[in-house]
């Protein structure tokens, strides 16, 4: 759901992101530190005014691993029975 999420737009911060997939702040980061390993997403910590902000994005190989796996993902749900 994370990469779905960030498949859709540039960029998202950890809160849009938490309150989306309704996650604990630290379930959260424990799925993008995973993600941030396998080099699909790009965690970017900063301040703004002061303040902590975590920005998020998919890397070029996240968009391309998201991509092969709603290709498989097509194919598996049109060859399911109706």
């Amino acid at each position: 759901m994370i990469m779905t999420q960030l498949y859709v737009v540039e960029s998202a911060d950890f809160l849009f992101l938490q309150r989306q997939l309704q996650m604990t702040p630290g379930n959260l980061s424990s799925h993008l530190s995973k993600l941030e390993e396998t080099g699909y997403v790009e965690i970017v910590k900063e301040f703004l005014e002061r303040k902590p902000h975590t920005a998020l994005k998919l890397t070029k190989n996240g968009r391309i691993a998201f991509n092969e796996y709603r290709k498989n993902m097509k194919t598996v749900l049109e060859d399911l029975p109706t």
